[in-house]
């Protein structure tokens, strides 16, 4: 695949997920936020049947592994994997009753700073591009969310939380997924945390068939389009795409977010929000691309 194709699957990755902000903010004028990602969620669970249709032959892990990734080893680890993302993107449902689609896509894109921080955890020296990005997102953070009385508010806490268990997601897919064929372990997350959704639908909320119908489009987007296809366009794009233009592209998600909420929705941030976006994302880039730009020969190998 050329380059200038893989990275331009990844763009319209970033389009798309950044897109899917506004959809998940549209649907909950309809349905409450458990029942529409309950709905998403599912509806992105089965779309990728085909996809393991037509790819039950493939083996993405090594033999000397292979005996490990059975039924058992996939559910398990699928029920972990989606068990984090029910808890990262109920907080981001919820979050977003409470604050604009452009403000939640930033908050919950600090999940590739906060990332690299935990591995703290495992002695793993996060590097200077990594504190000096994290020191951009936190100031940016600061001038987006915080007001003058020093509070900030709930919808942009709840994202914020959300984005430390976006951040453990990565990281446990990171651990699986030598381990366990990615289409076989998206599709049962995204099943585990549909079912998770639904547990907590039906004890909180009400939603019946006319305002299920009401959401159709925006759960559609958000399910079909966002998790479906968006997901399928980064696996086959990053086969060939080197990791720094990945990671440039694929953070623009935060981008896409703000101008959708603002054209759609007719969302605006004022001159000091749009200087802490602007540092949020320098800090996430940097965060990401450290290695290229501090020269390790690493971030060439892609």
């Amino acid at each position: 695949m050329a380059p200038v194709k893989s990275d331009s699957l990844l763009l319209l990755t970033a389009v798309i997920w950044g897109t899917a902000f506004v959809a998940q903010r549209v649907g909950m004028d309809h349905v409450g936020p458990f029942t529409f990602n309950c709905l998403r969620f599912a509806l992105g669970s089965l779309s990728l049947l085909p996809l393991l249709y037509l790819f039950r032959e493939r083996q993405q892990v090594p033999a000397s592994i292979r005996p490990q990734a059975g039924l058992k080893m996939i559910l398990l680890g699928g029920c972990l994997a989606g068990t984090l993302l029910f808890l990262g993107a109920s907080l981001q449902q919820v979050g977003l009753v409470y604050t604009t689609a452009g403000k939640a896509g930033f908050i919950t894109g600090l999940y590739v700073v906060i990332v690299p921080l935990l591995g703290l955890f495992w002695k793993q020296n996060p590097g200077l591009g990594t504190w000096l990005g994290a020191v951009l997102a936190a100031i940016g953070l600061y001038l987006l969310s915080v007001t003058k009385a020093l509070t900030l508010s709930f919808g942009d806490l709840l994202e914020l939380i959300g984005a430390f268990f976006w951040a453990g997601h990565v990281l446990i897919l990171g651990w699986l997924s030598p381990k366990i064929d990615s289409l076989k372990l998206a599709f049962v997350q995204f099943a585990v945390c549909s079912l998770l959704s639904l547990c907590i639908a039906l004890l909180s909320e009400t939603a019946g068939l006319p305002a299920i119908m009401a959401a159709a489009v925006p759960i559609i987007y958000g399910g079909l389009v966002s998790i479906g296809i968006a997901y399928t366009l980064q696996v086959v794009a990053q086969r060939e795409a080197k990791p720094a233009h990945a990671a440039i592209l694929l953070s623009m998600e935060a981008v896409f977010a703000a101008l959708g909420g603002w054209v759609i929705l007719g969302e605006t941030l004022s001159v000091r929000g749009l200087i802490g976006c602007s540092l949020m994302l320098s800090g996430m880039l940097l965060s990401q691309l450290h290695p290229f730009l501090f020269g390790s020969r690493s971030a060439d190998s892609g």
